[in-house]
């Protein structure tokens, strides 16, 4: 595993490889609970993993309040039981199982109507024995709110469970239209645990060093992206991701909500979890549809710190890389050397370090003719479905 902080070298044992289909990928994963698990999933497939998580969950934050709530509800069982996230829910039964409550609540549930804002808060309803009754399709709390009133709730006992920020207008709604409410907030969400890691990671992603930014949740991709604003990195990462040079993946379409209102596109996984976030990652990039041209010496593609060529990863320097891109973006056509001058350090702008450049690149490469010289224009890539 990487990180963006200084470690010491790990020990630990490489994980078996799956696939090599994020080979030379460089992803930057924003999340803190179940990081772990997330990266191991992608190195898995060959992946170089780095994580700035953007928050932190602060878990059973009321413990006292919680449990309070909880033995009311053993006492008084709910006849309608409101999930709206999956790690929320989860965190409920384990503060009634550390005290002693757990089987009492879920026999109290066992009765109710129970219905979920999106598939994790499913999933976490099935973990604990239940069956959701009702899943939003959208996960949105509006649609999860709409459903129940157009139900009935008028004299009905409704337990809310809420998820991070706590202010999403069930409670108000419900009592509203005659339902006794029962609001639980299990977690808040925190600071990140190390503000100058994230810090880093977005002007990175600016730069150019990932090639692939995953996120769960729409607060920690708003706490990311504000970050970026702050650190004046916005408009550099949006200009990758235009440029297909960074991909944005979300884990639903509600977590890439701030990120499509900074018009930012997002790669949505099909399914709200983890495993659906890895396999549209691997997809991408081992599924052919990652930007790429079919080359005389084989399919290319680009990443973060070289390329993919035929299969083959290849480290490339950072001067390289930028030269390749430049050729990768022209898709066959010509580049002229003065075009070329811009992308390199400003120290090299000039013609025979124009020369140097592709030299090494030829070299590093291992096919001279996937870069052909056109006399007294410039370069241009050998490719077989020229734009």
């Amino acid at each position: 595993m990487n990180h963006l902080t200084d470690t010491v070298a790990d020990t630990s044992p490489v994980p078996r490889l799956l696939s090599t289909a994020l080979a030379g990928c460089s992803i930057l994963i924003t999340v803190d609970r179940r990081s772990g698990e997330l990266t191991s999933a992608l190195e898995r497939h060959g992946a170089s993993v780095q994580q700035a998580a953007a928050l932190t969950i602060e878990s059973h934050i009321d413990d006292a309040a919680l449990i309070e709530r909880t033995q009311q509800l053993i006492a008084d069982p709910p006849d309608v039981v409101v999930v709206t996230t999956g790690v929320g829910f989860r965190g409920w039964v384990e503060a009634a199982d550390e005290a002693g409550l757990s089987d009492e609540l879920i026999a109290a549930f066992r009765g109710a109507q129970i219905v979920a804002r999106g598939p994790k808060a499913r999933g976490a309803i099935q973990q604990a024995g239940l069956t959701a009754d009702w899943v939003a399709e959208s996960e949105t709390a509006a649609e999860l709110g709409e459903y129940l009133v157009a139900e009935g709730v008028s004299g009905k006992r409704v337990a809310v469970q809420h998820h991070g920020s706590g202010a999403d207008g069930l409670d108000e709604l419900f009592a509203r239209h005659g339902a006794e409410v029962v609001s639980l907030t299990v977690y808040r969400w925190g600071p990140p645990p190390e503000p100058a890691v994230v810090r880093r990671s977005v002007r990175a992603a600016a730069a150019g060093e990932y090639d692939a930014v995953l996120f769960t949740s729409a607060p920690g991709a708003e706490a990311w992206l504000s970050e970026a604003r702050r650190a004046e990195a916005l408009d550099g990462i949006r200009a990758r991701v235009a440029d297909r040079r960074l991909v944005m993946v979300g884990v639903g379409p509600i977590t890439a909500e701030p990120l499509a209102a900074e018009g930012i596109e997002v790669l949505i996984a099909d399914r709200g979890r983890l495993g659906s976030l890895v396999r549209s990652v691997v997809t991408y990039f081992g599924g052919g549809n990652a930007p790429s041209h079919v080359t005389s010496a084989g399919r290319l593609e680009l990443r973060s710190g070289g390329a993919v060529l035929d299969g083959r990863v290849i480290s490339l320097s950072p001067t390289g890389t930028d030269v390749l891109a430049a050729l990768f973006r022209a898709g066959g056509a010509v580049v002229s050397r003065a075009e070329l001058q811009k992308v390199l350090p400003r120290s090299g702008q000039s013609a025979h370090a124009v020369e140097m450049a592709i030299a090494r690149l030829r070299d590093a490469l291992g096919v001279p003719d996937v870069i052909k010289t056109v006399v007294k224009r410039g370069y241009r890539l050998t490719v077989e479905d020229p734009l």
